[in-house]
């Protein structure tokens, strides 16, 4: 059987000349949550807390370390749900469970564990996650850095550039690295053409529906021969009545599922070079009973 040539190609991080080591941006809730449903809640701390989620995001985040040995490592929070997106479209993250029980006493304590490990947190406020990663990208690259952005969310492709990458953390045997080449691999389309695409396709983890019978293949190909959904929704001469009468009769739902895919500004300066303090960190692994992870670190 052939080679997969995503995975032969083996990427590596966008270099540029006399440049600094990377600056690691992460999206904290998304690592938490595929942490805590990747190990068994049966990781607990001595007074009997799990402590699965952050125990597992603390090694996803010491394997990029010691891959990248990025300049500093930020974490990034912010709302569930923005409310600007809920306004645009009320389904927006509508079917998404109330967080487990076990996730929350630690969600509420990742922000001083991994300040330990020399790793600060940073909201976005009213706005998620996700806009605070593409903003501190855009600062990073600004000041001719190179950014990598750890996240399992999709809309974060649109900031993959020359100088930016995201690290995927669901692939087998650790991170993967998905640079512009990647994107297109994965999705036949240009990073920017991402919001465009989520519009089209939809986008289930969010609630966002798409356009009635356009799939992913579909909204490729339509982004392929007529790049924008802009000049889709001009409805150019050649389209099957089908993708014709979702365009039209969508119009005004298509532009808000991209202005809901689409990041939004936030003010952030660019962060400061800051190392791993493996004294803090291992004294951090140890109070919650993580042994093994306090030895390595030490």
């Amino acid at each position: 059987m052939p080679l997969n040539v995503r995975m032969a190609r083996q990427p590596t991080l966008p270099s540029v000349p006399e440049a600094p080591p990377p600056l690691l941006a992460v999206d904290a809730p998304s690592l938490l949550y595929r942490a805590f449903f990747a190990l068994p809640r049966s990781i607990t701390s001595p007074q009997g807390h799990p402590v699965n989620a952050l125990l597992g995001t603390a090694n996803l985040l010491l394997q990029a370390l010691e891959r990248f040995s990025p300049r500093a490592t930020v974490l990034c929070w912010g709302a569930e749900a923005a409310v600007y997106r809920k306004a645009a479209f009320p389904a927006y993250h509508g079917d998404r469970p109330e967080m487990p029980e076990e996730l929350v006493w630690q969600w509420e304590r990742a922000g001083d564990f991994f300040g330990a490990f020399g790793f600060p947190s940073l909201h976005a406020g009213d706005l998620e996650a996700d806009d605070l990663l593409g903003a501190l990208a855009a600062a990073e690259t600004q000041a001719g850095g190179r950014a990598l952005l750890f996240t399992g969310d999709r809309d974060m492709f649109q900031c993959v550039s020359e100088h930016v990458a995201v690290l995927w953390p669901g692939a087998k045997g650790g991170p993967e690295l998905i640079d512009e080449a990647g994107v297109r691999e994965r999705y036949g389309i240009e990073p920017e053409q991402v919001p465009d695409f989520i519009a089209l396709r939809g986008d289930p983890s969010d609630g966002l529906p798409g356009a009635k019978g356009i799939g992913e293949k579909t909204a490729r190909d339509l982004l392929c021969e007529h790049g924008t959904l802009d000049a889709l929704l001009e409805l150019p001469m050649g389209l099957k009545p089908r993708v014709r009468g979702a365009l039209e009769a969508q119009r005004d739902e298509l532009l808000a599922f991209r202005e809901i895919a689409t990041l939004q500004p936030v003010a952030v300066q660019r962060p400061a070079d800051r190392a791993l303090d493996r004294e803090g960190a291992a004294a951090a692994a140890r109070g919650l009973g993580m042994e093994r992870l306090a030895g390595r670190l030490a």
